[in-house]
């Protein structure tokens, strides 16, 4: 058995545009839906400074480099490159990417870019947003005018960022499905404009990169029954087709999940599919499979009469009645925010991801927030440390097993705004001195484990 990471693995850490640029409306660019929502948690700051990326990425990546990436997973802001989402062309938000891949290159950094992440143009959502089929081709040609002006830098590419969380958890992340009977119908259709969407982008991208490689990013988690009887181990599947395999199967087969389009025949909610569409699936072949991992799933059958009452808000978005509902696992630790915590969840994970689809494997999403505190210019953040130790190790176990994982991107390269809890819940290695309602002087601070990832990368994960 070899203890060893594949001598090029790709370490680095991830970020997205909405959560970590700031500049918001800078140079040309347009709102995207992340910029006027009303539904931010109260307490917490909107999306228009966060951590002023716009304004800080030469020490940003600078910082990076200090780590030692190998690669470095962000998105693009759609509305910096097309301010309405169609369109004219905004050669200020060309160039600042430019600027970033180019930056990166300099420290040897492969870019592995996020062409969506939950961040829809809001003048097409005024237009319906991705229930208009019309989101499909802004979409492809959005794709297009990346592949264009940077394919010849970049090549790794990834289309949309946690579809199936924005397909399960909808508003929270912006997505709107309306109400009433057709929610549920809405919501399928929405998802399959995606996948149509990301389809073409796939295609253009091997057309027109050359060498580039492209595949989605959709959070992956491992399910468990809830005990070992029968039925639990119906809604563990249930849950894994629902939530995993769904959405993988049409990325990588071109098919969609049978068990989930009789459920929706079943409800009367089956979204429309012409002829042309199922070829247009088909054409979608992705060279690796991304996906973020945070935490495994607990499943134990539900009824038809089931009325959820003993579940959380977030347990009872999870779950649907008469196929499963999510339960918490009470033998795994949870985080300071009540996440749960299972390093073996994510060997677990890659296992069954790569036994099923047999393609390259990259992680772009795993990591751990928490109330981290500037002390004397200081962030002893040795929780962080613990976890990422943990599932490092299950990476390693992963690889001997025999799965193909080429890199390792955590979530977050430096501290960014969350989407549910605002600035108080802090990700990153590296701590940018502001709060919600105070912006002071946004200056960067190595974390205890900036230092510690330093010396991971520098041994190869050893």
């Amino acid at each position: 058995m070899s203890n060893k990471f594949p001598k090029n693995f790709l370490w680095g850490a991830s970020t997205s545009a909405y959560q970590f640029e700031g500049g918001w409306d800078s140079d040309g660019k347009g709102p995207l839906i992340q910029d006027v929502r009303k539904n931010i948690p109260n307490g917490t700051t909107d999306f228009k400074v966060d951590s002023d990326h716009y304004n800080n990425w030469k020490e940003d990546i600078a910082l990076m480099a200090e780590m030692g990436f190998k690669s470095y997973r962000f998105s693009i802001s759609w509305t910096r490159i097309l301010p309405k989402g169609f369109g004219k062309i905004n050669k200020d938000g060309i160039n600042f990417y430019n600027n970033i891949i180019n930056e990166l290159l300099k420290y040897n950094i492969i870019p592995i870019v996020t062409m969506y992440h939950f961040d829809l143009p809001n003048e097409l959502e005024k237009n319906g947003g991705w229930l208009n089929r019309e989101t499909i081709d802004h979409f492809a040609n959005y794709a297009k005018i990346l592949f264009e002006n940077f394919g010849d830098r970049v090549k790794y590419w990834l289309t949309i960022n946690e579809q199936n969380v924005m397909i399960i958890f909808g508003e929270i992340v912006g997505v709107k499905f309306g109400e009433g009977k057709e929610r549920l119908k809405n919501t399928y259709q929405v998802n399959h404009h995606m996948m149509l969407a990301q389809a073409k982008a796939m295609d253009i991208c091997h057309q027109t990169v050359k060498n580039g490689k492209i595949g989605s990013a959709p959070n992956i988690a491992a399910i468990y029954p809830n005990t070992n009887k029968p039925e639990d181990q119906i809604a563990a599947l249930n849950m894994k087709i629902f939530r995993n395999w769904f959405y993988l199967d049409c990325y990588i087969f071109g098919i969609y999940n049978k068990f989930v389009l009789n459920y929706l025949e079943k409800h009367n909610s089956m979204f429309e599919i012409y002829k042309e569409d199922l070829e247009i699936l088909k054409k979608s072949k992705p060279d690796f499979i991304a996906f973020n991992y945070y935490a495994s799933g607990t499943a134990e059958m539900s009824y038809e009469n089931d009325n959820f009452k003993t579940l959380t808000d977030q347990q009872k978005v999870r779950s649907i009645k008469g196929v499963y509902r999510q339960v918490y696992n009470p033998n795994l630790q949870k985080t300071q925010f009540g996440w749960e915590i299972d390093p073996i969840g994510l060997k677990t994970t890659l296992r069954e991801i790569y036994d099923r689809y047999r393609l390259p494997l990259i992680i772009t999403e795993n990591g751990i927030g928490g109330y981290d505190e500037l002390i004397d210019d200081k962030v002893n953040d040795d929780y962080r440390i613990d976890y990422y130790q943990k599932h490092i190790e299950q990476l390693k176990l992963a690889i001997n097993d025999g799965v193909e994982l080429i890199g390792y991107n955590p979530w977050s390269a430096i501290y960014l705004v969350s989407t549910h809890e605002g600035i108080k819940k802090r990700y990153g290695f590296v701590f940018v001195n502001r709060t919600d309602d105070d912006l002071k002087d946004l200056k960067r601070y190595r974390k205890k484990s900036f230092y510690w990832y330093q010396k991971v990368i520098e041994n190869n994960g050893l």
